[in-house]
């Protein structure tokens, strides 16, 4: 089963979701409770998870989302294992150190940059569990998604390092250009540790990520919130039309890297697992 995850502008929830037979879920797990949209979509199984999502609110007004240093990752994560997911689509809002790269930009992820600190980063508190992440984003979700924006006549950008702040400010100038002697393409504050516990549970992960502004000390202007929300309600349909259309072609490969992540450390008495969901 996929599942798409979402963040701030990209959601799937409501009665004007392009998905059918949608219903909510709260799903708990050993890490926590998620909150989840399970959902049909082409006739076939799928699941939408806000990342934001608060499962202990009353109500889901932007007013009680997370904010990205008190998202329970681990929690998201596994739940979407303990429901079956296999894969999943991810968006994440940016600002860009590519000057060239303008607001609604869409990148597909290849590299990632943890600057994060004070998040649950593993599944495995217990000892030494090292997955490899060499290649942190799978190469076959993101195949299938170059392929679908190429029959979509989307514009995709193939490849870019995503450096993960730990937020919730925005960052200053002379960090923006510390990140750009780094390498990083572009800068968020939620795809890390996500991308790393999808590695962990063996779920295959794709990333892309939505500019919604220069990063700071590259815009003329001060960075605001309402500037990313306005970005991301331009992108919203061209995210939801890539993902949804690759979800009618997904199909699971038991066999890929990134679907055997913890294979090598499961014995007939330890089963990584038991320490997901």
């Amino acid at each position: 089963m996929l599942a798409i995850i979402g963040g701030t502008g990209v959601d799937l929830r409501g009665e004007n979701s392009p998905l059918t037979e949608t219903r909510e879920e709260i799903i708990s797990t050993q890490h926590g409770a998620a909150l989840v949209t399970l959902a049909r979509h082409a006739g076939r199984d799928m699941v939408f998870l806000h990342r934001h999502a608060n499962p202990n609110a009353q109500t889901q007004h932007l007013s009680q989302h997370l904010p990205p240093h008190r998202v329970n990752y681990r929690a998201n994560i596994a739940a979407l294992k303990k429901l079956g997911a296999t894969a999943i689509f991810a968006s994440t809002a940016v600002g860009s150190l590519r000057r060239e790269w303008s607001s609604g930009t869409l990148v597909l992820l290849n590299q990632f940059i943890d600057c994060t600190s004070d998040r649950d980063k593993t599944f495995f508190d217990f000892g030494a569990v090292h997955i490899d992440v060499t290649n942190p984003y799978c190469a076959a979700l993101r195949e299938l998604l170059k392929q679908t924006a190429r029959s979509l006549s989307l514009d995709l950008h193939d490849g870019g390092t995503y450096l993960c702040a730990n937020g919730p400010r925005f960052e200053s100038a002379a960090e923006i250009r510390a990140y750009e002697k780094w390498g990083a393409d572009v800068v968020g504050m939620t795809g890390v540790p996500e991308a790393t516990l999808a590695r962990e549970a063996n779920i295959s992960y794709a990333g892309v990520s939505i500019v919604a502004n220069l990063a700071a000390g590259l815009s003329p202007e001060p960075l605001t919130q309402a500037e990313v929300v306005d970005a991301m309600k331009i992108a919203l349909p061209r995210v939801v039309e890539l993902f949804l259309q690759a979800a009618r072609d997904y199909k699971d490969d038991p066999t890929l890297p990134s679907r055997r992540a913890t294979a090598e450390f499961k014995t007939p008495t330890f089963n990584p697992d038991s320490f997901i969901i």
